[in-house]
C-alpha cells in the first residue's frame, strides 16, 4: 500500500516518539539501579537478620557509691535504761504513780528523778524518795528544780553547761529552764535527741507537765516562754 506524503510523516513522528521514551525509561533505570522485586526482598530480609542478631546492648548501671551517713553513738546501758524509762512513763496513763506519786501540775522534777534512778544513781539524805505514792513525802531536792539545780552543784555529780555550749550537750543529760530569768529554775527534763546538721546543733527533751518525749528546747525558749533561758547537766 503506498502510503501519502502526510501519512508518512506522522508514522515518522509516531515511530520517533516510541524511541524517545524507551530511552527515557533505559536511562532512569541505569540510575535508579535494578527493579528485581526479589533482589530488594533478599537485601530487606538480610539487613532484618543482621538487625535482629546483633546482641543488645547493656543497659548502663549507675555504680557511684552513697555517701555514708554518720551513725549516731551507741547509747551505754545505763543511758538507755533512763531513756527506755522516760519513753515507757511520760505519758499521764502511763505514769508511774503507784511507787513515785504526782507532784500535780509540776511532776517535772519528780520525773526527772524517777529517770536518774533508772540511770543508776542512788538516794541520799538530801535528794530522796519513800516510793510510797506520795510525792510529797520527798525531799526538796527530789521534787524542787531549784532545789535539784543547788544539790547537783554541791555534789558534783555532773558538770554545767550553758545553752551556749550545745555541742557537749548529750542524751541522758539533765535540762532546765529559767523561764523568766530571775536566776531560780522552773522545770527540768532529760535529753532525749541531739541532731547535730552543720553548725545547728537542736535538743529534745522528756519530761512531765507539760508531758513530752521530744519536746524542743527551742520552742520552749521561744514560743512556750518567749526569752526564756535553758540550762544543762552533762552527766558523766
Amino acid at each position: 500500500m503506498q502510503l501519502t506524503r502526510w501519512q508518512r510523516l506522522g508514522l515518522t513522528s509516531a515511530v520517533g516518539a516510541v524511541l524517545a521514551v524507551g530511552a527515557t525509561a533505559l536511562v532512569v533505570q541505569a540510575l535508579e539501579g535494578p527493579s528485581d522485586p526479589t533482589k530488594t526482598a533478599q537485601t530487606t530480609d538480610a539487613d532484618a537478620s543482621a538487625a535482629t542478631q546483633e546482641p543488645a546492648r547493656a543497659t548502663p548501671a549507675d555504680t557511684a557509691t552513697a555517701a555514708p551517713v554518720e551513725a549516731e553513738p551507741a547509747l551505754s546501758a545505763p543511758v538507755a535504761a533512763q531513756i527506755d524509762y522516760l519513753l515507757a512513763h511520760w505519758k499521764l496513763e502511763t505514769y508511774n504513780s503507784a511507787e513515785w506519786g504526782v507532784l500535780g501540775e509540776n511532776d517535772c522534777v519528780n520525773f526527772a528523778s524517777q529517770a536518774m534512778i533508772a540511770r543508776g544513781w542512788t538516794m541520799d539524805g538530801v535528794w530522796s524518795s519513800p516510793k510510797n505514792g506520795n510525792a510529797y513525802d520527798a525531799s526538796a531536792a527530789w521534787r524542787s528544780s531549784t532545789a535539784f539545780m543547788n544539790y547537783i552543784a554541791q555534789t558534783g555529780k555532773a558538770t554545767a553547761l550553758t545553752d551556749q555550749q550545745r555541742d557537749q550537750v548529750k542524751v541522758g543529760d539533765i535540762v532546765q529552764f529559767d523561764w523568766d530569768n530571775t536566776g531560780d529554775r522552773d522545770h527540768t527534763g532529760i535529753v532525749t535527741r541531739v541532731e547535730k546538721v552543720g553548725d545547728t546543733i537542736t535538743i529534745s527533751f522528756a519530761g512531765h507537765t507539760l508531758d513530752s518525749d521530744y519536746r524542743s528546747v527551742d520552742t520552749a525558749i521561744t514560743v512556750d516562754h518567749p526569752g526564756g533561758t535553758a540550762y544543762y547537766w552533762s552527766v558523766p
